[in-house]
């Protein structure tokens, strides 16, 4: 199975680093957002040992990285054609989420184990679209519709 891992730099980085084991055995990726203007860090170096790594900047608040993103994530997607869209936030998962859902991919969002009383932003957007939406708090569903799952920690 192809499996496209979707990720912001930073904690969001971190959590999947946390949970790579699981995809051991598969064909993975990574497309991940980095801090615009900055140069590539060792966290970036360490994931193109793990696997292919794909890097544009953070989207943020701003208008036209978000554009560009579209076409990044098209291409990536169009490229890669993944089975699977797994991601553990940051508003780099939206295009990716959004294409994968008209390319027929099915996407996995983990809400970030930080995210114990409310979702984040990202999580809100991509939750009517998720097939699969995992909390990491129990206490996450109060908030959340009937399509949110906890099934333990998985950091």
């Amino acid at each position: 199975m192809k499996i496209c891992l979707v990720c912001s730099r930073g904690g969001h980085l971190v959590e999947m680093l946390q949970i790579i084991d699981a995809f051991q055995g598969h064909d993975i990726f990574f497309a991940a957002g980095i801090n615009h203007g900055t140069k590539e860090g060792a966290k970036e170096q360490e994931v193109k040992q793990i696997a292919r790594a794909y890097f544009a900047p953070n989207i943020g608040a701003n208008i036209w990285r978000l554009f560009k993103s579209l076409f990044w994530a098209f291409y990536i997607l169009f490229k890669e054609k993944p089975d699977v869209i797994v991601s553990l936030g940051a508003e780099i998962a939206l295009p990716f989420f959004y294409f994968g859902k008209l390319f027929g991919i099915k996407t996995v969002f983990i809400e970030s184990w930080c995210r114990a009383e409310n979702l984040s932003k990202t999580g809100q957007l991509v939750y009517p679209i998720a097939d699969l939406f995992l909390v990491q708090w129990p206490q996450l569903l109060k908030t959340c519709g009937p399509k949110a799952q906890y099934k333990g920690s998985v950091i």
